[in-house]
């Protein structure tokens, strides 16, 4: 989106919701910064400046609006469309990359150097990559404050702080108020669900079609991995530093969220990975603008608005899932994935993932652990495998053909050597490039992996057989090279309108 005053004037003065996330509005009468929909009173036009990122703003000097909390916005939309460099490092921050890495690791992700990268951000974003974690942090650490009982000094490192004044100056220049205060204001507030436990809200932008998603993940739910129980959507995770479980359930304006996580630095990458898992930064109104001006489309439209992209929670996890559903059914793919599963023993290995990444003179506690941060409690799920795990899996656990094992072992071998990167912040036609070079994977799998595992918002799988179903049903060419010339219209949303017509089919 432009920095066009005018029109970001307008958003705000209308308190128009679509907007949370595109840009932050700026009072310098009031030093706050607030989301569009802020439903304070609109400043005058002299004393608004409007900012393309929450750090821009707090480099400004302002201080986030206690009323609209805008750093609990949606994400921006242009994050998942775009898959340029910048695109590609502020999903890499949001999954905590400069946390675990620093900015030379980020850096090296993108292949530019540490100069170039914060030129690039700061002339787009308003911040270099340095603010934009520290807003980053500053947000973990006061949903952890709100919702943890954990004393500030382990709050401060599980956010990613060098220490606890570097989090005490930082949450008073953001907030404005002492950590201490934080906690304190929270006593008023509805109490924290339980020891161990983080309850957060995730924002979205209306509408959202809840129930074509909790459709979507039931049909796919792997038993040990995820289950769909009253409406509610659970599943264990691998995250960098340890494991954990969520629960998500959709509701008005939000989605709750419930983590259990074995180290509490992995807060931050667990929120990031359950936003992209449900595609909570979508811009529906905008999707649904394009698909609905097709006549083909539109009734489809209309009955279901804010229909959602089911991406991933892991890169790895799809990837395995795409090999494996290959020219089979749904059901024929849960029954081998099943299997697979069960060849694995995963309780020899937890001990090692649970301690060994523990930073030096780090207590065991400080990691969430010993009650605090399990990810007992919440019903036993486990993460996927690892690529290291399925190469130990033995031939006998896979159930499958051997031309497909051998592919998916290959796989794991060039995920393990670094041959693929399945990360949030790959270059999607590279990873796209790398995967078509291993043998056994085709075209469906690697554009299959780009709409679910890289997010992009653009592919169209004509060569599906329940594409081609669904598209019949609407009445539109089932035929491939006539499908892809008229889903030209349907640019750059043709991955959402592949969900319609799965659903159409």
């Amino acid at each position: 989106m432009e920095m066009d005053f005018e029109r970001c004037y307008r958003a705000v003065d209308s308190r128009d919701q679509r907007f949370d996330g595109w840009f932050y509005t700026g009072v310098t009468s009031t030093g706050i910064y607030c989301r569009p929909s802020c439903p304070a009173i609109t400043p005058k036009r002299k004393n608004v400046r409007f900012f393309p990122s929450a750090a821009a703003a707090q480099g400004a000097g302002l201080r986030a609006c206690r009323r609209c909390r805008p750093d609990a916005a949606p994400g921006s939309p242009q994050w998942d469309i775009r898959a340029d460099v910048v695109g590609r490092a502020m999903r890499l921050i949001a999954d905590g990359v400069i946390d675990r890495d620093g900015v030379p690791g980020l850096a090296s992700r993108l292949g530019y150097t540490e100069r170039h990268l914060h030129r690039m951000l700061s002339a787009e974003m308003g911040a270099g990559p340095l603010a934009l974690a520290r807003a980053q942090r500053a947000q973990t650490a006061r949903i952890l404050i709100e919702t943890t009982d954990l004393g500030m000094a382990e709050i401060a490192f599980a956010a990613g702080f060098g220490s606890v004044r570097q989090f005490n100056d930082t949450l008073r220049e953001v907030y404005a108020s002492a950590p201490s205060d934080l906690r304190a204001a929270r006593g008023r507030q509805q109490a924290a669900v339980g020891a161990g436990t983080i309850a957060l809200r995730l924002a979205y932008r209306p509408p959202l079609h809840a129930r074509a998603l909790l459709d979507f993940l039931t049909v796919r739910a792997l038993p040990g991995v995820e289950e769909v129980r009253d409406g509610t959507y659970h599943r264990g995770l691998r995250l960098p530093h340890g494991t954990g479980e969520v629960a998500l359930t959709p509701a008005d304006g939000h989605v709750a969220a419930t983590l259990r996580l074995t180290d509490l630095r992995d807060l931050a990458p667990a929120v990031a990975r359950c936003r992209r898992l449900l595609d909570l930064d979508a811009d529906p109104v905008a999707i649904d603008g394009t698909l609905a001006a097709d006549p083909a489309l539109a009734p489809a439209v209309a009955a279901e608005p804010g229909i959602r992209v089911p991406r991933a929670v892991d890169g790895f996890e799809m990837a395995v899932r795409a090999v494996i559903g290959q020219q089979i059914s749904v059901t024929a793919a849960q029954k081998t994935l099943t299997r697979l599963l069960a060849a694995h023993d995963p309780t020899d290995h937890e001990v090692d993932e649970a301690d060994g990444d523990r930073t030096p003179g780090q207590p065991h506690d400080q990691r969430g652990n010993a009650g605090r941060g399990g990810a007992a409690g919440l019903g036993g799920l486990r993460g996927f495998l690892s690529a290291d795990e399925l190469l130990r899996v033995p031939d006998s656990g896979f159930g499958m053909p051997v031309g497909r094992r051998e592919t998916l072992r290959g796989l794991a071998r060039a995920v393990t050597d670094g041959t693929v990167d399945l990360a949030p912040g790959v270059d999607r036609e590279e990873a796209v490039r790398r995967l078509l070079a291993l043998p056994g994977i085709g075209p469906w799998t690697a554009n299959y992996l780009a709409m679910r595992a890289f997010g992009d918002p653009d592919i169209l799988l004509s060569t599906d057989l329940a594409v081609r179903r669904g598209a019949a049903a609407l009445g539109l060419p089932d035929n491939q090279q006539t499908l892809d010339g008229y889903a030209d219209r349907w640019r750059p949303w043709r991955s959402y309108a592949t969900i319609r017509l799965w659903r159409a089919a």
